[in-house]
């Protein structure tokens, strides 16, 4: 008797087909591929370069973002400077831990910079952080 035949002359088949699989697993590197650059979102921003450690935190942090033509927005939705305030104020009642990442565009006044900083630290938020690239 031959090796995977039985003695009824039937031949048990003892591969498995992976073919399928293949072809399951192309179509979803295409589906990935394809979907990955449409996930960005956020708001353009021209970093300045520097050396800096990352934050490593549970909680999501909240991005403020400044670009370089002194518009605002939090989380990509824009504000003016008494609207933030206020959003900022309202964002603080719901979560006392929150953290603020700054975002400023390098070209940006700085003066700007320290406005938006006075009404984050007047809105009672502690953990600031600031955005930067890095320098390679």
């Amino acid at each position: 008797m031959k090796v995977g035949q039985k003695k009824g002359g039937r031949i048990s088949l003892s591969e498995i087909n992976v073919t399928p699989l293949v072809d399951v697993m192309l179509v979803l590197l295409i589906v990935f591929m394809v979907s990955a650059p449409l996930m960005q979102q956020g708001v353009e921003v021209n970093l300045p370069k520097a050396n800096a450690g990352s934050l490593s935190d549970a909680d999501e942090p909240i991005v403020l973002s400044i670009q370089s033509n002194q518009h605002i927005s939090l989380d990509s939705k824009s504000y003016s400077m008494s609207a933030l305030s206020e959003r900022l104020e309202a964002l603080v009642i719901a979560k006392p831990e929150l953290q603020i990442l700054v975002q400023a565009d390098q070209a940006v006044n700085y003066g700007v910079v320290a406005k938006v900083m006075a009404l984050v630290k007047k809105a009672k938020i502690h953990r600031v952080g600031l955005v930067t690239a890095p320098e390679n």
